[in-house]
């Protein structure tokens, strides 16, 4: 299973304690096709509490300050996807499209579209030199930091705000960035005894004031320039097995309707350690211009000047003997510094989720998950505002 969603399925199915498995693989002429996805839906109870001033909709939080149920999909999308590839004039070459249905409602006689299309893109290679990428697929920035997050198997923050959308949130604005799904053109190397890097051009985005952290509203800049990003990973096998990496990123934006320019950079570092069954995952991520949660978003303030920002997560699991059950608990934060024209000194998200993911077959997995988001705004006139989103949630997510 080589393109990144089914790399996202093989590590949610690894937090899950059960095998990654290929999709339905049929033989067509010169071509091979491997048809595979993810069905899943969760029953979600949350409850809100705090200041609805603490614009916790940054995160998914609710602002009734009540209790609220929603029936959803969870942090990976329902999908299917249809990849081919084949061997051609000494190049392997291949294509993945893919289709992403939600699974939730949001309103009588209201059927949204609840419809994405993450993927679509070829690639041609070889063993020898790599392989480039052209199309549409997951950010090569921050990619390591999801498909490492346990709530890729279930829900994580935002079930109690998010109904009717695809996906929730998991971990994203609390521990980590959203890598984002981007039109790319990318070459990744050849797997040298475990080392390996990404280099490539993505679409930039707009970067925008998309909540009101301050009184005066924020500056909207335009991505006139591609991004720059790239990672580099080393992976090892054995008792003690683990992988470490880096990645950045680098994006050009400029005033709408005005003179100047800056540039919105971030990079982050992580590694994750498996031995006898327990599993750990360090992170750690930081940017200028870059904002939170989203990127871009919140990264410049009312005057067009950047903010600084970082996030970081620690996360252990232990795989139950036998049974096969994996245990998992995770924290993490994300912080937006404001800058002195802002009306705040800091905003901060947080995180703390409980899980358990039992293999019930191969390919199907129960999962019961149990998290805490916070938003903390720190205003400059000697005050606070705090929002929480307590949220349980149970459900399964089938492989195929």
């Amino acid at each position: 299973m080589k393109t990144t969603i089914k790399l996202a399925v093989a590590s949610a199915l690894v937090a899950a304690a059960s095998s990654a498995q290929a999709g339905i693989t049929i033989p067509a002429g010169d071509w091979t096709l491997d048809i595979g996805g993810v069905v899943n839906a969760y029953y979600t109870t949350s409850k809100f509490s705090g200041d609805t001033g603490a614009g916790a909709s940054a995160l998914g939080l609710g602002t009734d300050q009540s209790s609220r149920n929603n029936i959803t999909t969870g942090l990976l999308p329902n999908y299917l996807s249809v990849s081919g590839k084949t061997r051609q004039n000494d190049l392997d070459v291949g294509f993945t499209i893919s289709i992403n249905p939600g699974a939730s409602t949001s309103n009588s006689g209201v059927q949204s579209a609840q419809q994405e299309n993450r993927q679509a893109f070829l690639t041609f290679g070889d063993k020898s030199w790599g392989s480039i990428k052209l199309g549409k697929d997951l950010g090569i920035y921050a990619s390591d930091a999801i498909l490492n997050d346990m709530t890729l198997l279930g829900v994580g923050g935002g079930a109690g705000s998010l109904s009717g959308n695809t996906t929730t949130l998991g971990r994203i604005g609390s521990g980590f960035m959203y890598a984002d799904w981007k039109s790319q053109v990318a070459y990744s190397s050849p797997n040298w005894n475990g080392f390996s890097f990404t280099v490539g051009l993505t679409q930039g985005w707009n970067a925008v004031a998309a909540e009101s952290l301050n009184s005066a509203s924020g500056t909207e800049r335009s991505g006139a320039q591609s991004a720059y990003e790239g990672k580099a990973s080393y992976e090892w096998a054995g008792d003690v097995a683990g992988k470490v990496w880096a990645s950045g990123i680098s994006q050009r934006v400029s005033l709408t309707g005005a003179a100047g320019a800056d540039r919105a950079t971030a990079f982050d570092i992580g590694t994750t350690v498996n031995v006898a069954g327990f599993g750990l995952t360090g992170y750690y991520g930081q940017g200028d211009g870059i904002g939170q949660t989203f990127q871009l978003r919140n990264g410049f303030d009312a005057t067009g000047k950047s903010r600084d920002s970082d996030q970081w997560y620690l996360q252990g699991t232990y795989t139950l003997p036998g049974v096969g059950t994996k245990l998992g608990v995770s924290y993490g934060e994300s912080t937006l510094d404001g800058n002195s024209t802002d009306t705040f000194s800091e905003v901060q998200d947080s995180m703390i989720t409980v899980g358990a993911y039992h293999p019930l077959t191969k390919h199907l997995n129960l999962v019961a998950e149990y998290s805490e988001s916070e938003r903390e705004l720190d205003r400059r006139a000697n005050s606070t505002l705090d929002a929480k989103e307590k949220t349980i949630s149970l459900g399964a997510i089938l492989f195929f």
